[in-house]
């Protein structure tokens, strides 16, 4: 990257950084249990909402006790379930058009970072109605206050119920793009780990590492606070303590509930501290391919903490020492390498790759414009990488391992 645009790269961060404590950032109230939304839903005279899924968690019967509920409180509702990994702008249109159809006051998301971007796309459609969403990428450019959503995850990673981000894909280009602004907060997070249970193996894997991402990016940018740090040190003990009793016992109550705090956590510490250049590369990578977000991320994330080098050597021994990978005595190059060591040993564990297949050489150059557009000037990361820097993580995740 050029002196200059790293100038008003790492300026637009710290502009960022001093306005943190002026924006309004909230977080959602927590329920502890899908039967608590029709108690809210009639506080506030609702009765007709949209529950947004999609045809797994419908099948998975994660939906039943939510529309028993309902059906128990005399709240009519609408299911949209054609959801997909990744959700399209089409996809987006299509969920809107039957909230509007079928005259719903609500939207209850239920599932996992798909399911609730989508979710929070048809809000910000029916909040802005005069703008696409393409119009409404980048930041702050919704601006206006979207009808009552409440977010149940049934997977612990995304943490995407804190958070003010809803990712999109142009279905025509297979470009990622994210909508960035506080009402796209939802405005209730349900809690209720017993979704979670019985996962199936790569669920739990990807989206415990996605959760894992959030937490470090968070913590290792520049734009930090004590509250985000603490928020993602808390979120990285956590993780390290209970996905892989997670992975191995699916169904174990304490570890799921553990996890699903641990991926809320590291949401609250990201959505004010922002990500890093992982999740720029990862959404490019599973826009093009239709990769899972979160194995794109956990692939991903020790290679990116290794091309940071000595600008991250500091955080990294700090989390390191923090959750027990590391011994107290060790220098910061020691304990970060242990930490970084931790992460792939971590991701062969739980059967994930070190690289991908996938990609095609002459995709990466327009991918990395697309990486290179998503995380510059916004993500506070360690270290800045333009386009050219940029390309050699593509090539190392592609298992060329050209640095």
């Amino acid at each position: 990257m050029n002196v200059f645009k790293a100038a008003y790269c790492r300026t637009f961060q710290f502009v960022f950084k001093i306005a943190i404590p002026l924006l309004p950032y909230r977080q959602p109230k927590i329920l502890q249990s899908v039967k608590d939304c029709p108690t809210v839903l009639q506080s506030k005279n609702i009765g007709r909402v949209m529950v947004v899924t999609d045809k797994t968690v419908m099948k998975l019967g994660l939906c039943d006790e939510l529309t028993e509920a309902l059906d128990n409180a005399e709240i009519a509702y609408s299911v949209y379930d054609e959801t997909l990994p990744n959700p399209t702008i089409d996809a987006v249109e299509q969920a809107r058009a039957q909230y509007l159809s079928d005259k719903c006051q609500a939207l209850i998301a239920v599932g996992g970072g798909s399911v609730m971007d989508l979710a929070k796309a048809v809000g910000a459609r029916i909040a802005k109605p005069q703008k696409t969403l393409k119009q409404m990428a980048g930041i702050l450019k919704v601006r206006k206050k979207l009808p009552p959503l409440f977010a149940v995850p049934t997977t612990a990673g995304t943490g995407s119920e804190t958070t003010i981000a809803a990712v999109i894909t142009d279905g025509q280009t297979h470009r990622k793009f994210a909508i960035n602004d506080f009402p796209l907060i939802p405005h209730y997070a349900v809690l209720d780990y017993k979704l979670t249970l019985g996962l199936p193996k790569d669920v739990t894997a990807f989206t415990g590492m996605d959760a894992l991402t959030h937490a470090v990016e968070a913590f290792i940018g520049r734009s930090t606070t004590k509250f985000t740090r603490k928020n993602a040190l808390d979120a990285i003990k956590l993780i390290r303590d209970n996905l892989k009793t997670c992975y191995d016992d699916p169904t174990n109550a304490t570890a799921r509930e553990n996890m699903l705090f641990a991926a809320h956590y590291a949401g609250i510490a990201f959505t004010e501290s922002y990500v890093g250049y992982v999740h720029a590369v990862a959404h490019s990578l599973s826009g093009r391919y239709g990769l899972p977000h979160g194995l794109t991320c956990a692939v991903l994330l020790p290679i990116a903490l290794d091309f940071y080098g000595k600008a991250a050597n500091k955080k990294l021994a700090k989390i390191s020492k923090s959750v027990g990978i590391a011994d107290s005595a060790d220098g910061k190059a020691v304990a970060a390498r242990k930490f970084i060591d931790w992460v792939y040993a971590m991701n062969d564990y739980l059967g994930i790759p070190r690289g991908f297949a996938e990609i095609m050489p002459e995709d990466i150059d327009k991918m990395s414009r697309y990486a290179d557009k998503e995380g510059n000037p916004l993500y506070p990361v360690p270290k800045l990488y333009g386009r050219k820097q940029l390309k050699q993580i593509y090539y190392h995740a592609s298992l060329k391992g050209e640095i």
